[in-house]
């Protein structure tokens, strides 16, 4: 099965990224905005026991962190992905180390640019439209980020919780 680890923020933080998400966003409909800490992986059942155990350790030994979106990017030309800019910090990092060493190491696809997804899968001139009049919007959010969630892939590629975890926490 396909699984994943992703934080996500406020209800008024994620009503923001909707509002461009159903324009601009293949994705959608399969799952709500969010901060993902962990790319996509696979892993069967009795992998996921021991994977569970390594992720509840991670979540009590790291703190809750500060999220602050500060602008909107892309990471075009790689991709004709929009996103809102998660501002780096320690705790942030830290945790994004738990969760991509030990049983959870894999090979990363791209370097970690914490950030939460607006629009993808666009052609190169609408990415490059509405990435370029987004850049003159302004955005500041910040909120506090206690928790993430292990999400699972379903067959027709929605994702779902399958367990949250609380920083710092005993569980």
């Amino acid at each position: 099965m396909r699984y994943g680890i992703a934080a996500f923020p406020s209800k008024k933080l994620q009503d923001i990224a909707n509002s461009y998400r159903k324009r601009y966003d293949s994705h959608y409909s399969k799952i709500p905005p969010h901060l993902t800490l962990k790319e996509a992986f696979d892993a069967d059942e009795e992998e996921m026991k021991e994977l569970v155990k390594y992720i509840r350790q991670a979540a009590r030994e790291s703190s809750p962190f500060e999220m602050c979106v500060y602008k909107f990017s892309s990471f075009h030309p790689v991709t004709n992905t929009i996103y809102m800019k998660v501002k780096t910090n320690e705790e942030l990092l830290a945790l994004h180390d738990k969760l991509n060493s030990g049983p959870l190491a894999q090979e990363q696809q791209y370097t970690f640019v914490p950030h939460i997804t607006i629009g993808q899968e666009l052609d190169n001139d609408e990415c490059s439209d509405v990435s370029s009049r987004l850049r003159l919007e302004s955005l500041d959010h910040k909120e506090t980020i206690d928790r993430f969630s292990l999400l699972y892939q379903l067959e027709n590629g929605t994702w779902t919780v399958y367990e949250t975890f609380l920083l710092g926490k005993e569980v």
